[in-house]
């Protein structure tokens, strides 16, 4: 049985609106609700006079307008992306052509175009960050300092950020309060997941901020849960295949039984890294190619 996890999905806000969620930090939700973003891209802003964003959201006018009037008059110096998927960063292209802002992330998305199937709100391929960011690298304004945490697993080119001031962490999809995160291959990646919740755990951190969804007010207890979940998940996949249900079709048939049929494909990329992280462990092994339509043994 997979460890169950405490989701919360409720959340007050009106889409286009510049909400404070705490003494730094502003929020403006995208009006780009689906099964993968939940209400839609919570795109953040951190300071007022010298302004910070976090993961600008999706290409849509109504969106970028919002954002260019919670910025009437202030300066946007920074534009920081946790991601290259298309609900998180194709709208950094307009508020730098609107502001002259600097754009900050870890790099374009880590396969080539085509190679991603689409389970998810899809790659956003034309994104090159103005400045490569690593693990530690600190971007300060007036009034706050951020400090990029490197966390790939969802996608190779993953960040986190963090906000000393408030021992707040802008989690990105690495981890959220209402969902757990797709990993698809060949770009998202089970070990490099799992090691960077681990990763986690060594922070002091008080609250994520997730760009889809709730914040998180007990962030090591979720991060736990989480690992937790996933280390069982694992083992039901093991499991499976032991008993020689070794078709991905199969295996999420098996063990995603309250999950809806609209997300089979989603749960199933999810699986595929498994079975290639316990591949990659030694404990099953693979006839032929690592894909969705593989067959997978026992080792």
């Amino acid at each position: 049985m997979t460890v169950p996890l405490l989701m919360r999905q409720e959340l007050d806000f009106a889409y286009g609106v510049a909400q404070a969620v705490s003494p730094r930090i502003r929020r403006v939700i995208a009006a780009n609700p689906s099964p993968f973003t939940l209400h839609g891209t919570g795109t953040y802003l951190v300071g007022r006079r010298d302004v910070c964003v976090i993961d600008p959201g999706p290409d849509l006018p109504e969106h970028i307008g919002a954002l260019q009037s919670a910025l009437a008059g202030e300066r946007l110096t920074y534009i920081l992306v946790t991601h290259t998927h298309l609900d998180h960063s194709p709208a950094a292209a307009a508020l730098k052509a609107l502001t002259g802002a600097t754009t900050y992330g870890f790099g374009p998305h880590g396969t080539a175009r085509g190679d991603d199937p689409l389970v998810e709100e899809g790659a956003d391929y034309d994104f090159v960050p103005d400045v490569a960011v690593r693990d530690g690298d600190v971007i300060a304004g007036d009034g706050w300092t951020i400090e990029a945490v490197q966390t790939p697993g969802h996608t190779s080119n993953h960040l986190c950020f963090g906000l000393r001031e408030e021992r707040a962490l802008f989690s990105g999809d690495h981890v959220m309060g209402w969902s757990t995160t797709v990993i698809s291959p060949p770009d998202g990646a089970m070990g490099p997941y799992l090691a960077s919740l681990g990763k986690l755990l060594h922070r002091d951190d008080r609250t994520y901020w997730p760009t889809h969804g709730p914040s998180i007010t007990a962030p090591k207890a979720h991060v736990r849960a989480f690992i937790a979940h996933r280390r069982a998940r694992e083992t039901e996949i093991l499991n499976c295949v032991k008993r020689g249900t070794g078709t991905i079709p199969k295996i999420v048939a098996a063990i995603y039984t309250n999950v809806p049929r609209t997300l089979h494909r989603a749960a199933g990329r999810s699986v595929l890294a498994h079975l290639i992280h316990l591949v990659e462990g030694g404990h099953v092994v693979c006839e032929g190619p690592l894909v969705e339509s593989a067959v997978f043994v026992p080792r």
